[in-house]
This record gives C-alpha cells, structure tokens and sequence, in this order.
C-alpha cells in the first residue's frame, strides 16, 4: 500500500538536482488537507497519469478546494471524497541557476582558413543555464525520472554549442587571427543562435563564454615561426648581421677555438676567410654567357654551406636562403 503523506516538500543539498519525484519510486497517497510547500527557485508539478495537472509556484499551499480549485476539481472529477486521500506525483523543479557548466570540442573541429588554408580547432568555456518553462521541460526531457540531475543533459548541450559555433565561425570569419580581437562578438553570435535550442527544452542560456579558440601545436609552431620571419624583415641583411656578430665573437675570443680542437691559427685564418666567404655567398655575380646562371646559385649554395659549417650562420638559415637561389636556377 503506497504511503499516505501529509507534508510535500523537497531540499537539494547537492546542488545539481533540477528535478526530484516525490515519491522518487511509483504514485503516493496524499491526504486531503496535505501541506504542500515550495521555496523560492522552485517550481511544483501535480501529474495524475501522466498529465500536468498544474504548475504551483513559490510558496506554501494546504491543498484545499479553496486554494487549489485545479486540484480540487480534478479530486471531484475522479470521484474522491472531500476528506479522502488521492494518489498523484509531485515534481519539484529547481529553477535556480546552474553556472559554471563546462563545454568544449573533444575532437578538434575543421575549418578553412585564408591564409592557413584547412586547419583544425579546438575551442572550450563556460555556461549557465535556468529551467524557464518547468511543463515544457517536464514533458520534453525529463518525462518520467524520479531524479534529473545537470549533468544528465550536459553531454548534448555540449555538442549543440560546437555545432552552432562550427557554423557561426564558417559563416563570420576568413580566419584563425580574426578571432582574439573579436572573442566576446563570437561568444554573442554563439549565444544568439543556442537561445531556439534552449527554449525548445524549457530552458533559458543565462551567461555563454568562450575562453580559448586554439590551433593544433603544430598549426602553433608554423605560427610562431612566421611570426620570426616577420620580426626578421630582410633575410639577407639579417645573414649579414649573423656573420658580423661571429667575426666579432672570434675576435674577441681568438683562442676559444682551441677547446673544440681547432688551433688559434685555424681561429686566424676563419677571420680572414668569413668575410670574402661572406661577399662570395649574399653578392654572387651576375651570370655571364660562360657563366651560367646555374653554376652561379650552385656556387653560392656552397659558399653558405661552408658558413654552416663554420658556425656563422644557423641550418635554417641556410635552408631558407637556398630554397630561394634555387628558385633562380
């Protein structure tokens, strides 16, 4: 036999309960006269097989005809007596607000890029949503649950907000570097484009935020390194200063070859040696009919290996400057 209860009411400790059944298992009797009682940011749902009977806001009710006609009404409809117990479920929504949920693209998401050509993002931030509209929430997602708690809808919350901010980036942006300086713009767009998909659920989008918008680590280097190269500016002139600075290095220090096996007159001969290398490599001559252009660069493609060799220039230097003579050829 179900339990006659007198006093309807429902404490969330936790938290992240946004709807509790009471009696969390099967129908309860409820005795006529039952106090029936709902804090503030709670909402209260009478259901008699399977139908919303009516939606009690904050408060504290004795149920009664003379102050819920609905349930009155209903009681004399089916045939109970004014002081005869009845059986129905109470929902108790939580229509507090849930922050701080967390979402993000557990797999990175593709988008085409202007000038980094087809790259793959990550992206992750916060929410905050309420129940709005306790019935349609009842009907649409929590049906018939004793307990229904944020994290039960998170996952499919989560992947709606990638998929609107996949569209809106596709939509908005031509590229990756756009992004930084107009972050709270997206974060609005995202926002605007969920608020249909949260009211179709009974609930409202309370606070969207996108805390990162980031590229694959790799994506980052070649980032960074273009970056450099524009720090740089003139590479050639940047390979001039490189070769001065190691002339200069030797100079001052024209033993400190000795500690890799090189003696102090190998050290003497390099300062003479650096700078016509460095003439033959950055002002190589102008092709002549005996001189073709080919044997030029290849020369040069020399000049600057030796400089590798020697130390006065990096490997990627040298990479750079001899894709470029090659280009020539």
């Amino acid at each position: 036999m179900p339990a006659l209860m007198e006093v309807l009411e429902f404490l969330d400790d936790s938290g992240n309960v946004m709807v509790q059944r009471v009696p969390s298992v099967g129908q309860c009797s409820i005795r006529w006269g039952a106090q029936l009682t709902v804090r503030e940011s709670q909402a209260a749902v009478f259901v008699r097989d399977g139908k919303a009977l009516d939606v009690f806001p904050t408060g504290r009710y004795v149920l009664e005809t003379q102050n819920v006609p609905v349930v009155g009404k209903w009681i004399t409809g089916f045939g109970y007596g004014p002081q005869s117990p009845f059986r129905a479920e109470v929902y108790f929504l939580n229509l507090k607000l849930f922050p701080n949920l967390r979402w993000g693209t557990r797999e990175p998401v593709v988008f085409r890029d202007a000038e980094l050509q087809m790259i793959r993002l990550r992206s992750n931030g916060i929410f905050s949503l309420q129940i709005a509209d306790p019935t349609v929430f009842l009907n649409k997602v929590v049906g018939t649950q004793g307990l229904y708690l944020d994290n039960h809808i998170h996952d499919y919350l989560r992947n709606t907000i990638v998929t609107r901010l996949t569209t809106v980036l596709g939509k908005h942006f031509k590229t990756i570097f756009d992004v930084p300086t107009e972050l709270d713009n997206l974060s609005l767009m995202v926002r605007s484009s969920l608020r249909d998909d949260f009211g179709g659920l009974g609930l409202s989008l309370h606070d969207f935020l996108i805390n990162s918008v980031s590229v694959p680590p790799n994506v980052q280097q070649l980032i960074d390194a273009r970056a450099g190269m524009a720090a740089v500016g003139n590479m050639d002139q940047f390979m001039r200063f490189k070769a001065a600075m190691a002339l200069e290095t030797a100079a001052d220090n024209p033993g400190g070859g000795a500690a890799a096996g090189v003696g102090v007159g190998a050290g003497v001969g390099l300062g003479f040696m650096l700078p016509q290398m460095m003439r033959d490599a950055f002002t190589a001559p102008h092709p002549t009919p005996e001189t073709p252009a080919t044997d030029t660069a290849l020369d040069t493609i020399r000049h600057l290996k030796e400089l590798v060799d020697l130390g006065a220039i990096t490997q990627d230097e040298f990479e750079h400057k001899k894709q470029e003579l090659l280009k020539e050829i």
